[in-house]
């Protein structure tokens, strides 16, 4: 079969036939929410915010009861047997880890249940106290969401905090949080060795059996002063010994979420039942016919209000959970042994959440192998997705309908294998995603791909793209559980009678607002606020601007804090004043992009470097040709990599790249203020060239 002659007479047969027009309609629409002057939307769906989905349900804890007595037989946490870890060496001599994984096996909600329920009454029989507070510090997993629940069922608060949360902020995180029991992998037993004369409150730990790792368990079990146990130990002490539950109220705090820290230690948001369920609710109107023939999966963390969110969805549907790790995704990734499939590959699942860096994997994946092979291949890839971007785009003669099909057989067959062939609908959060990616993911896997905006403090809603929305950029129009207002920010000059749409500082209200930071009042009032009718505010120091049609764009931040990719957090101040300590550096900008994983940063030296430079025997003809030299470059970010370390930066917050530039900044050059304070977005307009490089 000739590709050319089906790329010139299908479109011409069956675009007649298969008609469709973009079709425009309000998804969100204007509310007086009164308090502060402001532009506030409400999603056109509702005219207040959900509180529940579920008549006669209040709590999370509730929800999972609900789901595992309506789907007893249905499987819901699913995890791969693994039969063996092997080490391969690289040509250069580097070893990896590769693991060979068989299929899922599956624990069904009635069997989950009975699990939480042994696991709860364990836990309270271990000897922790009505009060006292359970840490969760491991990998996502089954175990997670079983221990979760598990403390829900026995209105058990629990602090969840990242696996790769560094030492300083996992002491802080524990000891705030007075933290009597710490559930954990064998891998972070390690941690919690190293600092536990650091840590206050902590009395037991339980660690969850991982095939392959004990040196580590055996370390904390002869030396410490905790008493350790399994968690296969404490499902069966609680089985042996079972409880009636103690169920939470809608008000009580569910969760002591800790960021990544934005500004120096992070913060403990404290979430309750009520505000985790508003999300969850909002989510079921939005996504249509989520149901049991659901499969998603779970790879990102847990201790994220995303992930959180998502999985609590998925149970509420009646849906499976499949657990895997982003480097055990795909048939290609890092850890996945030749031979073996990935975890989307042996899952093969509808549903997903993915952080704009594995979808930018994925494109640029696709778009290598597709350019290798060039020839006919490549013209027929090429054909087939301009022909479906014309139809995305509104067009009558682009590929609708049989057509579509016709593509999606010859030439999008391979790329949805990629993540299993099923996938019906993709979240993307955690971080900006890219037009381009976003239309390219779309049109190779054939499905939707729902942008959402929220965040910790309103439990990830905030803002969520419908299902028939075809636009990019945009982050769509408020959740049913959130009004959204934008309100004047002038020093920035975003005014909300800006035109021809609104702009300014994005404020969430509803009931999926939280109740503030965990002791730290000052800040919770910095940022939260009730207004005369009751309802909670969240003021998120994003700038935003809405659309004629209701959908919310972000176009700004008010203040030096940039999420990176991945979605970590970067305080640039923090950073430059951790590096500026360089005896080679004068002054620094870090820059950080939300759609790359790492940092940059301009950076005007100081002249030891000339004396660094004789003592090396450097020829140089004057500063600016001594900072153009590679082994200069070299020298001053060593320095600067040094003071990284010293202050205890991440690798993410550490600048990958930087640039020197000879010339002071001065308040005569308009770089810094008169306190010589920098001027962000002059320098950044001014080295706009330079940066282009970095990121080059």
């Amino acid at each position: 079969m000739n590709p050319y002659l089906i790329a010139a007479v299908v479109p011409v047969l069956l675009s007649l036939i298969f008609q469709k027009t973009k079709g425009k309609k309000k998804r969100g629409l204007p509310v007086d929410v009164g308090g502060e002057p402001g532009y506030a939307l409400r999603n056109h769906r509702f005219a207040s915010p959900v509180e529940s989905f579920w008549e006669g349900v209040t709590t999370i804890a509730e929800l999972f009861e609900q789901s595992c007595k309506r789907f007893p037989d249905k499987a819901l946490l699913g995890t791969r047997k693994l039969f063996s870890k092997e080490t391969e060496k690289s040509q250069d001599g580097r070893s990896f880890e590769k693991l060979h994984l068989g299929k899922y096996e599956w624990l069904s909600y009635g069997q989950a249940f009975n699990a939480v329920g042994n696991f709860a009454s364990g836990l309270v029989k271990l000897g922790h106290q009505k009060g006292e507070r359970v840490a969760i510090f491991a990998d996502t997993r089954a175990e997670w969401q079983i221990a979760l629940q598990a403390c829900f069922r026995q209105n058990i608060t629990v602090v969840t905090i990242y696996a790769s949360l560094g030492e300083e902020a996992l002491c802080h995180s524990l000891n705030e949080t007075e933290v009597t029991t710490v559930i954990c992998g064998q891998k972070e037993i390690r941690k919690l060795s190293e600092i536990s004369r650091r840590l206050d409150t902590v009395k037991r730990i339980v660690w969850i059996n991982e095939e392959g790792i004990s040196n580590d368990v055996s370390l904390v079990q002869n030396a410490s002063p905790w008493i350790v146990n399994s968690f296969a130990e404490v499902e069966k002490l609680g089985k042996e010994n079972l409880l009636e539950a103690d169920m939470p109220l809608s008000t009580d705090i569910a969760v002591i979420m800790y960021t990544s820290g934005s500004t120096g230690l992070p913060k403990g948001v404290m979430m309750s039942h009520g505000n985790v369920l508003a999300t969850v609710s909002a989510v079921m109107t939005i996504v249509p016919g989520l149901g049991s023939k659901d499969v998603y999966l779970a790879y990102l963390p847990l201790a994220h209000i995303l992930e959180l969110a998502a999985e609590s969805v998925l149970i509420a549907a009646g849906g499976s959970i499949g657990y895997g790790s982003p480097l055990t995704l795909t048939d290609t990734s890092n850890k996945i042994k030749k031979g073996t499939k990935g975890d989307a590959s042996v899952l093969a699942p509808t549903l997903m959440t993915a952080v704009p860096a594995i979808l930018d994997r994925v494109r640029d994946g696709v778009r290598k192998n597709v350019n290798s092979k060039g020839g006919i291949a490549k013209k027929l890839f090429d054909i087939a997705y301009d022909r479906r971007f014309s139809a995305i785009e509104g067009s009558w003669f682009g590929a609708w309908g049989l057509e579509k099909l016709l593509w999606d057989f010859l030439v999008f067959r391979k790329v949805k294998a990629i993540l299993g062939g099923h996938i019906r609908f993709l979240l993307s959060g955690g971080a900006p995603l890219s037009g381009d990616t976003q239309r390219f993911i779309n049109i190779c896997l054939g499905a939707p791909i729902g942008q959402g905006y929220g965040l910790t403090e309103t439990c990830a809603g905030g803002t969520f793209s419908e299902y028939d929305d075809t636009s990019v950029g945009r982050v769509g129009p408020p959740l049913p559980c959130s009004f959204v207002k934008l309100i004047d920010w002038q020093e920035g000059g975003y005014l909300i009678t800006d035109s021809p749409t609104p702009r300014g500082e994005i404020v969430i209200g509803g009931p999926n607002v939280t109740a503030g930071y965990f002791r730290n009042e000052e800040k919770t009032k910095e940022v939260y606020k009730v207004d005369e009718r009751g309802m909670r505010w969240f003021y998120t120091g994003d700038i935003g601007r809405f659309h004629p049609d209701g959908c919310l764009e972000i176009i700004d931040r008010k203040k030096d804090i940039v999420k990176l990719q991945h979605g970590e957090y970067v305080s640039l101040g923090k950073v430059e004043a951790a590096l500026i300590v360089s005896p080679y550096v004068d002054n620094i900008m870090l820059h950080a992009d939300p759609f790359h994983n790492y940092c940059v940063a301009l950076i005007t030296p100081s002249h030891a470097l000339e004396s660094w430079a004789q003592k090396k025997g450097i020829a140089f003809s004057d500063f600016s040709d001594l900072c153009q030299k590679e082994e200069t470059v070299k020298e001053v970010h060593a320095s600067l990599l040094k003071a990284a370390k010293e202050a205890r930066l991440e690798k993410f917050e550490t600048p990958s790249k930087i640039i020197l530039l000879p010339e002071t900044w001065t308040p005569e050059s308009g770089l810094v203020t008169a306190a010589l304070k920098l001027k962000r977005e002059v320098i950044r307009k001014t080295f706009a060239t330079e940066l282009e490089k970095l990121y080059a």
